[in-house]
């Protein structure tokens, strides 16, 4: 079993209770199954009887996951408990045992074509992935600048990292269509990929390589590659709260370039809601959590919404397509990506 690799992480974990706070989901279902305490403790049976597995409960505390990273970025050995519900999910898949909910989400993203639609002219090329694509104003931010700085550039839509196929456990499947986008995206001999989505920016600079997929052209976030741009503003940003990606924050170990870029559109960034370590993202590790369990990404928006300090009057700024979506759904907050914050200066 997948989850045997994580069997240091069973040990340490199921004990423990030192990040049982920085589990979102855990905050707001107050289970102590969503916590990664619990979770262990269930897989170390797995590990004992793998006919655990099977287990109905334990399968939807799996699923429920939110997959921040949050308590394996924040543990003193950084234990790799987010690692371990990604085993154990592939373990579900593998066996056999994926829930209905999570089948036929798999099978949508398998009837997609894997290559994307490409466009235009130039050596940049901007991948528009769905969740992006789900917020039409960041597309046209970023248009608006590229258009400022002179710069041409091609457009990459639709298509299928397998990024979500992988979070939901089908490795597999993940593979073949990393693959097929990958070689998409070469055949165009863009130099620079520019990616508005954590998550797509995660699938190709982490997921791609573990798989042996190699993507030629520098892939960057769109905040690393609007600071590149050294564009002039005509305003600063001025007071903002910065609501931190758990894939650039926590899966890539404080990612410099959001901040960076705030700093040079002239923002003074303050303290959003009692500390640093929570994650504010409404479950964007698990990227597809809104179809799986949207009750309670609804709740996890409400828990950020009760953390702002004027709801309707503060700005508020992230780097997440998915977050900016869930936020704006589900509550008053006045939410922009970094793109729209920069066209707007």
């Amino acid at each position: 079993m997948n989850i045997e690799k994580y069997t240091e992480t069973i040990k340490a974990c199921r004990f423990c209770f030192m990040c049982r706070h920085l589990s979102p989901i855990g905050n707001v279902t107050f289970r102590e199954a969503d916590t990664p305490r619990v979770r262990a403790i269930l897989l170390d049976r797995v590990l004992r009887d793998p006919a655990e597995l099977a287990n109905e409960d334990l399968l939807d505390t799996l699923y429920s996951s939110e997959l921040s990273a949050a308590c394996r970025y924040h543990c003193v050995n950084h234990y790799d408990e987010n690692g371990l519900v990604l085993a154990a999910r592939e373990d579900a898949v593998t066996a056999g045992l994926a829930p209905a909910d999570v089948r036929q989400i798999a099978e949508e993203y398998l009837a997609r074509p894997a290559a994307p639609t490409i466009s235009g002219k130039g050596d940049v090329l901007y991948f528009i992935d769905s969740c992006t694509a789900a917020v039409p104003e960041i597309a046209a931010a970023f248009g608006k600048i590229m258009k400022k700085a002179g710069v041409s550039y091609r457009i990459a839509e639709n298509g299928c990292l397998g990024k979500v196929l992988k979070v939901l456990g089908y490795t597999k499947e993940a593979k073949k269509a990393a693959g097929e986008f990958a070689a998409a995206i070469n055949a165009a001999g863009v130099k620079t990929v520019v990616v508005s989505n954590p998550a797509a920016y995660d699938a190709l600079v982490h997921d791609f390589p573990e798989m042996g997929i190699k993507l030629k052209g520098k892939v960057m976030h769109t905040s690393e590659y609007l600071l590149s741009l050294k564009l002039t503003c005509k305003k600063k940003a001025g007071a903002l709260y910065y609501l931190e990606s758990d894939f650039l924050k926590n899966y890539h170990t404080d990612y410099k370039f959001p901040a960076a870029l705030l700093s040079h559109l002239g923002a003074k960034r303050l303290q959003f809601g009692t500390n640093n370590e929570e994650s504010y993202t409404c479950g964007e590790g698990a990227l597809v959590l809104p179809q799986l369990r949207p009750a309670l990404v609804e709740r996890l928006a409400g828990y950020i919404e009760a953390r702002a300090d004027h709801i309707e009057k503060d700005l508020l700024v992230t780097a997440s397509p998915y977050t900016r979506k869930q936020l704006t759904t589900h509550t008053k907050l006045k939410v922009v990506t970094l793109e729209e914050l920069t066209a707007s200066l």
